[in-house]
């Protein structure tokens, strides 16, 4: 397959710096009147953040360090999107100014996504919860006490 990406991608994005052939997690979006299974997941990239630690075996766990203008959105049991594969967050650590979160894969994940690829270290493209997004907007610009 092949794939466009504009100037604003490439700057924000992992993608600007892996080769030709390199595999990339994709999904079909989702038609009106298709079941859905899973999270809301826009596609807009929010950020780049960085693998941590990799737990591997029975309970396969990634902690990834996301910008920390993005960690007002990670909320536990919340979903975030990472490497445009939709999870949901088993850990939020915000403290120190440094947050990083975590999220458990299952086999089915490792074997269908990139993430089982993931080491320490490695940049991923990082999509916040858009209800957490939405929340947060409206309290920031619009809540108790603004406009």
């Amino acid at each position: 397959m092949r794939f466009d990406l504009v100037r604003e991608t490439l700057s924000k994005t992992t993608l600007g710096g892996i080769g030709v052939g390199a595999r990339v997690n994709l999904e079909r979006s989702l038609r009106v009147g298709d079941l859905m299974g899973g999270h809301l997941v826009q596609g807009h990239v929010d950020g780049v953040g960085a693998v941590e630690r990799v737990q591997e075996g029975g309970d396969f766990r990634v902690w990834v360090r996301p910008p920390w203008e993005l960690m007002k959105y990670m909320i536990p049991k919340g979903s975030i999107c990472i490497d445009g594969v939709s999870l949901t967050l088993a850990g939020v650590d915000p403290v120190g100014g440094a947050g990083a979160v975590q999220v458990a894969l299952i086999p089915v994940t490792l074997e269908a996504t990139t993430l089982g690829d993931l080491e320490p270290g490695h940049r991923v493209n990082i999509e916040a919860d858009a209800m957490a997004k939405t929340m947060v907007h409206y309290m920031e610009h619009f809540g108790e006490g603004k406009g």
